[in-house]
Order: structure tokens, then C-alpha cells, then sequence
């Protein structure tokens, strides 16, 4: 299944709207959150990590929707147990009217980065309030060159302090993560409408190109530097999506 198929609604969902957006949530998104909350055993953790989790996710996913609005087209939210989907519906309001409306190549760049640069945006209020309230700011550099902010509040405590800490992890390094040019990451389809940009025949074959090589080096980048079996996993799974997509349809298919 690829990881851009919105998955069946069930009696379980969670359905509620955000500034108008219609945003679902599938019972799976909570059940991979805990998973990757509860390694330490600590309920209290597992909790502010899916809190941090659901925020975090949603606040991406909004700035995608969000941005679709700013270019006429109306979308809703899901939430699910790979992340998240903003998904543009057919119609939405230009002039005062619902329109069918598409979006052009530009448009789709800026909506696939409207995500993960909402994230970094919520990474910067919370290290602003933080350091309003008297906190301490610092920055890491992953690998010696990327560059992931710590907010630390003396005066809280530490479920306040653990759960800045996973919402500025989140939001700063797996949105960095996020852009790496990697088909359906959002990376890479800024990736795939840059090269259609320039090629229109042939973009989105090059595109795959790239794709399946930086998939694979993230998956073995991941694993050596990280000795994250879920990196390794997880951009291996992707590359080879994109090696499927790339061996399997013609050019003349794209």
C-alpha cells in the first residue's frame, strides 16, 4: 500500500474540525504513537508522547491545508499510523464561489513545504516562550552539521521540560527528515515538481532517480550514524517503492 493512501474510515475515528478543515484521526495513529512512546515503560512519557505526537503532526498537516486555502482548494486532515495526509478535495472558494480548481506546479512546491516549515515555526514559538519564561535556548549539531535547537524551563518540571524536548524533536529533526528528496516525503515531491519543471517528458523518472538514491542512503546513513533500525526501515521501504515505480511503468506512463 503506498504510504499516500488514505485509509478506510471505521467506528473508532476521531473527527473534528481545525479552522474549518475537517481533520480525522484513525485509530492506528494512537496505537503507533504508543509504540514509540512506551520503550521506556514510563506511562507518563508514553502519554506526552503521543500528545506530542498528535500537535505536532496535526500542526504539520495544517500548514499543507492551509496553504492549499491560500490557492482556492478546500482539503481535509487525516491521521493515521504513518503520520499524517492533507488531502485536496475537487472543488473550493475562489472569488466568493466554490470552483473547481487545480493547483500548478509552483502552487504544489509551496504546499509541500507549507508542512514541514509549520512545524519549524512551532519549534520557534515554543523556544520563544521558553525563552520569555526564562529558559535556557542551545543548539545541537547532529553528525557536526545539523544544527537541532534545546529549550530547557529551570523553573518547570520534568514532564514540562520531556515534553518540549520531544515536541522540538519532532518538529526540527524528523521535519528536516521530511525534506529530504524522497518520494512521498514531502521532500520529495518538491523534488518530483522541480524536475517536472524542468522536464516535463522526462521529470518524474528522474525524480525516481533520486528518490531511490537518497532513499537508500538514508536507509544505510540511518542505520550506521543512528544505529536506527527504523530509519533503515523505513527510507528502505520507500527507496524501494520508488525503484518499483521506476522498473515496473514505461516513460510514456509518467
Amino acid at each position: 500500500m503506498s504510504f499516500l493512501s488514505v485509509p478506510p474510515q471505521t467506528p473508532y475515528d476521531l473527527n473534528f474540525q481545525v479552522f474549518g478543515i475537517p481533520v480525522r484521526v484513525h485509530p492506528l495513529f494512537w496505537l503507533i504513537a504508543i509504540l514509540f512512546g512506551g520503550a521506556g515503560g514510563n506511562i507518563t512519557y508514553t502519554l506526552l508522547v503521543v500528545f506530542a505526537f498528535f500537535i505536532s503532526i496535526l500542526i504539520h498537516e495544517l500548514g499543507h491545508s492551509l496553504m492549499m486555502r491560500q490557492y482556492g482548494q478546500d482539503s481535509f486532515i487525516v491521521l493515521y499510523g504513518m503520520g499524517g495526509l492533507a488531502v485536496p478535495t475537487s472543488s473550493g472558494m475562489l472569488g466568493g464561489r466554490r470552483v473547481g480548481v487545480g493547483t500548478s506546479l509552483v502552487e504544489r512546491i509551496y504546499i509541500s513545504l507549507a508542512g514541514p516549515f509549520a512545524g519549524f515555526l512551532f519549534a520557534g514559538v515554543i523556544c520563544a516562550l521558553v525563552f520569555a519564561l526564562g529558559g535556557t535556548i542551545s543548539t545541537n549539531y547532529l553528525l557536526g552539521v545539523i544544527p537541532l535547537p534545546n529549550a530547557s524551563l529551570d523553573s518547570a518540571g520534568w514532564a514540562v521540560n520531556s515534553l518540549i524536548g520531544i515536541l522540538m524533536f519532532i518538529n526540527v529533526f524528523w521535519g528536516l527528515i521530511n525534506l529530504m528528496p524522497v518520494y512521498p516525503l514531502d521532500g520529495g515531491q518538491v523534488a518530483r515538481n522541480l524536475f517536472i519543471l524542468n522536464d516535463p517528458h522526462d521529470g518524474v523518472r528522474k525524480s525516481l532517480i533520486l528518490s531511490v538514491a537518497a532513499g537508500a542512503f538514508m536507509a544505510i546513513g540511518g542505520f550506521l550514524a543512528f544505529s536506527s533500525i527504523w530509519l533503515a526501515l523505513i527510507f528502505g521501504l520507500l527507496a524501494f517503492q520508488s525503484w518499483q515505480q521506476l522498473s515496473g511503468a514505461g516513460r510514456g506512463m509518467f
